[in-house]
């Protein structure tokens, strides 16, 4: 398992990116090893065809002269055709079986004639010297194709650095005590393992035993640790920083989160969009430009009385018009923009909607869970006079400390940082209206309306203030009763807006989106007080109250029937039809949960300024696609004319082999500026 290969990545692939015509591996059957090989040996043959060429010799005045000099060119050059220009004679016949010309053709079309015509040379019918530029073309064209892939799996370096993070080992714990060193492989679901400090989580599990600062940050790209205890869930690949913890397991191999992450990424940079069918569509074009551009300056040639310059022109038209900028153009950035978001923690399942995102010009958010944390916390304390807010929050959650309700859980964790909980002895549950114990031979109760109607108390009037303006938040309010019935103090509990979520909106609002929008299905008082504490704008952005889940994806439709391109940002558990409803719908707070069928991009953290991110990410990604797309075809239309000779009476001519240089550095022009997109700032400040 530790060394399975990444989804998505086959090593018998020749090229990890998309052909120009969509679905097609350009040169299937080999791997950028190959053409390494291939340009290495080629290229050790090349330089004695050149070194022995008559033209290139009498450039520098010292001709060479041996027996059988005749021969290096016509012997080594045909290797160097066969052997060298092999992948690409067996793209060429792949591309016209399937009726997709394209690239391989055009490649194969130039060495073809190139090598036909140094033959004619060497037996006499040219008086050509042409060996070594077809030696050079095919060294030059295997050259750049091994960039090229070597550029695209550099890119896709995130899926083998994904699949490095398992272990090889595992400590499963015997069942009488005691721990056995197993390999990953043999683990089975059920199995329980000793992680230690340091040590990488081995497959998915639960903590049974133990608690420990996990690093989570090559799957959330959040950087800080994160505390994880018993019942908690963790993933394969994180580390235990701090401490000793017992895993049960719950999935192995492909079922782990890590393994879904691999399959996202993959499919991602596989998958093609609008973009890509532009770039396909210009390399169709291109090809029969340049078939025709071909052909006519052969005949344009011939006319004039040069057959040897028309073999020249053609061979260097079928060069320069080889698309391979247009090739990379689409493939590379969908590789990087993919990649780089993995690493911030942003997985994108459709291609389609990351481009859509940056239309997006309304952002709809579910509450709970994405704009808050779903769970109560602690927002106002107020004490009766004669009591401090501190004293009531510590009797309050002594009381509540052996409580498995979730809001003394709440109250008791308010308490940690202002003294801790107080002692409390004798305990006791009152169904329906709250909890009840001894602190220093004084019995306290904490409940809500119910117990102060059955104790016949009443909060004194300093409370009820705060009281109301709590209950008109939408908050659920609790007061410590000092028995037989003094109240003292109350408490104020509330789903908790996360510290981030105003950062998010004011973020997506600086990037030009129109309208921010909330749905919840609570109150309208609840939902109203989280708007306001996020920075919503009245009469601009909007709160949808009440609103059934089933009920979401309608509301989704109504911004959309107002023209609105909507991104739809739910935590994927009852927002499902929304989030398919959404021109982009966004998945957060996935975690352990990557396999969200109906959400386009995912979040595997709980951050919502990672919505924000996934906007600057497509705006930059289409933007470096608009780029090569611009300089490949403004290249080709400058380049042609060039090649086929148009200015040769000014004396400005390109010969095949500056052809295949100029090509190449036009592929490295669209490949350096992809490699920009690893400056866009995705992870949180």
């Amino acid at each position: 398992m530790a060394h399975h290969e990444p989804a998505g990545r086959d090593e018998h692939a020749g090229h990890v990116g998309r052909d120009e015509h969509a679905g097609h591996d350009r040169h299937a059957g080999h791997d950028p090893e190959m053409f390494r090989r291939r340009f290495w040996l080629c290229l050790a043959l090349t330089l004695p065809i050149v070194a022995t060429s008559h033209m290139v010799t009498g450039w520098f005045g010292h001709p060479v002269e041996f027996p059988g000099r005749a021969l290096v060119g016509p012997v080594l050059g045909s290797v160097v055709f066969w052997w060298g220009g092999w992948p690409f004679l067996v793209g060429a016949v792949r591309e016209l079986r399937d009726r997709t010309p394209g690239m391989m053709l055009l490649i194969a079309m130039a060495i073809t004639v190139a090598y036909v015509a140094s033959l004619a040379t060497s037996v006499g019918a040219f008086d050509l010297d042409f060996w070594w530029e077809l030696a050079a073309l095919v060294t030059i064209m295997l050259l750049g194709h091994w960039q090229e892939m070597k550029a695209i799996g550099q890119a896709r370096g995130a899926l083998a650095a994904l699949a490095a993070l398992l272990p090889d080992d595992a400590e499963r714990i015997r069942p009488g005590g005691g721990t056995d060193q197993v390999p990953v492989a043999e683990l089975r679901v059920g199995d329980v393992l000793l992680v230690r400090p340091g040590g990488r989580v081995p497959a998915d599990g639960r903590v049974v035993d133990g608690a420990a600062e996990l690093d989570e940050s090559m799957i959330t790209g959040e950087s800080r640790p994160v505390g994880r205890s018993a019942g908690d869930k963790v993933v394969a690949g994180t580390v235990a920083t701090d401490s000793a913890v017992r895993v049960e397991v719950t999935a192995l191999g492909e079922e782990t989160t890590l393994a879904g992450i691999r399959r996202m990424v993959a499919e991602a940079q596989g998958s093609g969009g609008r973009a890509q069918v532009l770039a396909d569509r210009s390399a169709a074009w291109l090809f029969y430009v340049a078939t025709a551009t071909a052909v006519l300056t052969v005949l344009v040639w011939a006319s004039l009385g040069d057959p040897g310059e028309a073999v020249v022109r053609t061979v260097t038209v079928l060069v320069i018009a080889c698309p391979h900028a247009l090739g990379l153009a689409i493939p590379l950035v969908v590789a990087l923009s993919t990649a780089v978001a993995a690493r911030c923690g942003i997985l994108v399942r459709d291609r389609l909607a990351l481009e859509r995102m940056r239309t997006v010009d309304a952002v709809l958010f579910d509450k709970t869970g994405t704009l808050t944390r779903g769970r109560h916390a602690v927002t106002g304390v107020a004490a009766a006079p004669g009591a401090g807010e501190d004293e009531v929050l510590r009797l309050a959650a002594g009381v509540g400390a052996d409580s498995e309700h979730p809001l003394a859980r709440a109250i008791v964790a308010a308490s940690a940082g202002r003294g801790g909980p107080a002692h409390a002895t004798g305990f006791r549950s009152l169904p329906g209206r709250g909890v009840q114990a001894t602190i220093d031979g004084t019995e306290y109760a904490v409940g809500g309306p119910a117990l102060l109607r059955e104790l016949g108390a009443d909060p004194p009037a300093e409370l009820d203030r705060a009281v109301g303006q709590w209950a008109a938040q939408g908050a659920a309010v609790l007061h410590l009763v000092r028995l037989p019935g003094t109240v003292l103090g109350a408490l104020a509990l509330a789903d908790e807006v996360r510290p981030e979520a105003r950062a998010a909106v004011a973020e997506l609002r600086a990037q030009g989106v129109r309208t921010i929008a909330m749905i919840t299905g609570d109150a309208r008082t609840v939902a109203e007080a989280v708007a306001a504490e996020l920075g919503f704008r009245p009469g601009v952005d909007e709160v949808f109250a009440e609103v059934l889940p089933g009920d979401k994806d309608g509301k989704v439709a109504e911004l959309q029937r107002r023209g609105r391109t909507v991104a739809m940002v739910g935590d994927g558990v009852n927002d499902a039809p929304a989030l398919a409803r959404a021109d982009v719908g966004i998945a957060i707070g996935a975690g352990t949960d990557v396999a969200i069928e109906s959400a386009g991009v995912v979040l595997a953290s709980s951050d919502p300024r990672g919505v924000a991110a996934v906007a600057r990410l497509s705006r930059a990604s289409y933007r470096k696609m608009v780029q090569n797309l611009v300089w490949a075809a403004g290249y080709n239309v400058v380049a042609l004319p060039l090649a086929a000779g148009a200015l040769a009476w000014a004396g400005v001519t390109l010969s095949p082999a500056v052809g295949a240089i100029l090509m190449s550095a036009s592929t490295i022009v669209v490949a350096l500026n992809a490699q920009l997109l690893r400056r866009v700032r995705l992870a949180p400040e």
